[in-house]
């Protein structure tokens, strides 16, 4: 299958979704529609991480600080400005931040990179704080208008879309296949030719602009908003973590995660919130081991060598707990006395 079958193959099938969960708060009830919005504000946010951070190999943990500027913005201008204003004010900010930020610490790579982006979303987050205090004399804002929980929803579906179907259209672009040099060999890209630090720029400040969007949009599901609340990074940990199991370099492996992970949170947090936490850290574990490239490198040969190599340890107990083994080697170690 050729490049533009791919591509028409993949916009059929996010035409798809996106009619089932369009008609999906016809016929669910409100606690089917909340956990729905979760999973696309997952999606958007995993999706458009995926395609910068999975792409370039640049791990950032900024989401965070981008979902909190919008959120924020949505908290002081939606008594000023309409919805939409609100969410592209949001998501405007957000962009500006990440160009600047963008400037500052793409440079770097791995772990500095990594440590940074999280120590400039925490300073973000504390920088909003000292404001709230100093100039309202008060940390958060109440929302005492917001729009109907079907405005809300559709908008972060819109988000959604918008997010999984650029990843689909940019990675066959220049600038998706600069990426893709970048992650491969950063060094080898800007040899041939390419402007690694405006692309990574533009890639993150495309992150950004997502997670901003759907950050103004999930605001108003919160009467209160408060820095905590707003910047609480382990929204950018999810982020990564569902973007890293699903398969951060795949198109689907994100929206994939992004649904088994929401149902499994809700379910782990009602049934048993002790070891909600340690599921997840046991998942990203077992992925990291046991399937590097994500739930969507899953194949048949996958499931076919899984099977194999368990067929291949469990006769090797079986031959170890029989006795077999013992008194194959005592035999071996006879046979050489009696050589001698």
């Amino acid at each position: 299958m050729n490049s533009r079958n791919l591509l028409w193959r993949d916009l059929l099938v996010l035409f798809g979704l996106t009619g089932w969960a369009l008609a999906l708060p016809a016929h669910a009830s409100e606690f089917a529609v909340s956990m729905a919005l979760t999973c696309l504000m997952y999606v958007a946010l995993s999706s458009s991480w995926g395609f910068f951070c999975g792409t370039s190999r640049y791990l950032s943990l900024a989401t965070s600080a981008f979902f909190g500027l919008g959120a924020y913005t949505t908290a002081v201008m939606l008594g000023e400005l309409s919805w939409v204003g609100a969410i592209a004010l949001g998501a405007g900010l957000a962009t500006l931040v990440a160009v600047v930020m963008g400037l500052a610490v793409l440079h770097l790579r791995g772990t500095y990179f990594a440590v940074l982006t999280f120590g400039m979303a925490e300073l973000i987050r504390h920088a909003i704080s000292y404001f709230e205090k100093s100039v309202s004399g008060t940390v958060g804002r109440v929302l005492a208008t917001v729009p109907e929980m079907g405005t809300i929803y559709h908008t972060v579906l819109l988000l959604a879309v918008l997010a999984v179907a650029l990843s689909i259209g940019l990675r066959r672009t220049r600038f998706g296949l600069a990426l893709q040099g970048i992650g491969g060999d950063e060094q080898r890209a800007q040899t041939l030719g390419v402007n690694t630090r405006l692309v990574k720029v533009a890639g993150f400040a495309f992150t950004a602009a997502i997670a901003g969007g759907v950050g103004a949009a999930m605001a108003v599901r919160w009467t209160y908003i408060d820095p905590h609340t707003a910047f609480n990074p382990f929204i950018g940990f999810q982020t990564v973590l569902i973007a890293l199991i699903g398969g951060a370099m795949t198109v689907w492996g994100p929206l994939i995660a992004a649904i088994a992970f929401s149902v499994l949170a809700e379910t782990l947090r009602l049934q048993a919130p002790q070891v909600y936490m340690m599921t997840l850290g046991i998942l990203l574990i077992l992925c990291v081991l046991y399937l590097p490239g994500g739930l969507a490198s899953l194949r048949w040969q996958t499931f076919k060598a899984w099977w194999q190599d368990t067929r291949g340890w469990w006769k090797a107990r079986r031959y170890e707990w029989s006795g077999d083994k013992a008194r194959d080697k005592r035999k071996a170690r006879e046979n050489r006395i009696v050589g001698i």
